[in-house]
C-alpha cells in the first residue's frame, strides 16, 4: 500500500517507552482513486492516485478525460501496483491507511546542490593545505598516459550534485494521528519542506 503525502518539517515527540524521538512529519492530504488498472485489460493490476486539485481551465482535454465524474483534475498523480486495499473509483484515502503500520519506505526528490567539485560530492580528501602544494580540491589524475589514453565512463569527477530520486528504507512510524493527518516517523525524509513524497509499507520489514 502507498500514498502521496508532503513533507512539513521535523519535530520531536515521546514513543511509547518514553523516550525523546527526533521525527519527520508528513501530512497526507486526500488521496483521491482516479483510475484502476485491471490484469484483464492492462495487463497488470494498479491504482492510480491523486492529490492537489488544479484549476479546470488549465487542464489540457487530454489530461482532463481520465478524471471521471464529479473528480476534479489533480496536479499530481501516482501509480501504485498490486494494491493490497479494495477501493473504488472517487475513493478518498488518508493517514488511516497506515494506522498499525510500524515500518515503511518514503521516497522524495533530494534537495539540489548545483555543480560540486568532488570533495563535496565524492569525500575525496583532497591535498595538503599548506603553502606551495598547488593541490588542495582538485580530483587529480582521471585517465592513463598510454593505453587507452582516456577517461573510462563512470569515473568520479566534478558535477551536478542532488535533485535526484532518493527512498529512504524502514523508517519506523511513531505516531499517526487521525485527526490532523499526520504520519511521524523516525528519521530524515528527503526533498524539500512542502515537498510531495511517496509512502509505502516497507518491503524489507
Amino acid at each position: 500500500m502507498g500514498l502521496m503525502a508532503k513533507k512539513v518539517g521535523m519535530t520531536q515527540v515521546f514513543d511509547d517507552g518514553g523516550n525523546l524521538v527526533p521525527v519527520t512529519v508528513l501530512r497526507v492530504d486526500p488521496n483521491i482513486v482516479i483510475a484502476q488498472k485491471k490484469k484483464d485489460g492492462d495487463g497488470y493490476s494498479a491504482v492510480v492516485l491523486g492529490v492537489d486539485d488544479m484549476k479546470a481551465s488549465r487542464a489540457t482535454k487530454p489530461y482532463a478525460g481520465q478524471f471521471s465524474g464529479e473528480i476534479k483534475p489533480k496536479k499530481r498523480l501516482r501509480e501504485f501496483r498490486d494494491f493490497e486495499k479494495e477501493v473504488a473509483v472517487g475513493d478518498s484515502l488518508g493517514a488511516e491507511l497506515f494506522e498499525g503500520c510500524r515500518y515503511v519506505d518514503v521516497t522524495g526528490v533530494s534537495k539540489g546542490k548545483g555543480f560540486q567539485g568532488v570533495v563535496k560530492r565524492w569525500g575525496f580528501g583532497g591535498g595538503r593545505k599548506t603553502h606551495g602544494s598547488k593541490f588542495h580540491r582538485e580530483p587529480g589524475s582521471t585517465g592513463q598516459s598510454t593505453y587507452p589514453g582516456r577517461t573510462f565512463k563512470n569515473v568520479k569527477m566534478p558535477g551536478r550534485m542532488g535533485n535526484e530520486q532518493v527512498t529512504v528504507l524502514s523508517l519506523r512510524v511513531i505516531k499517526v494521528d487521525l485527526d490532523k493527518q499526520l504520519i511521524m516517523v523516525a528519521g530524515a525524509v528527503p526533498g524539500i519542506n512542502k515537498g510531495t513524497v511517496i509512502v509505502r509499507t516497507a518491503v524489507k520489514k
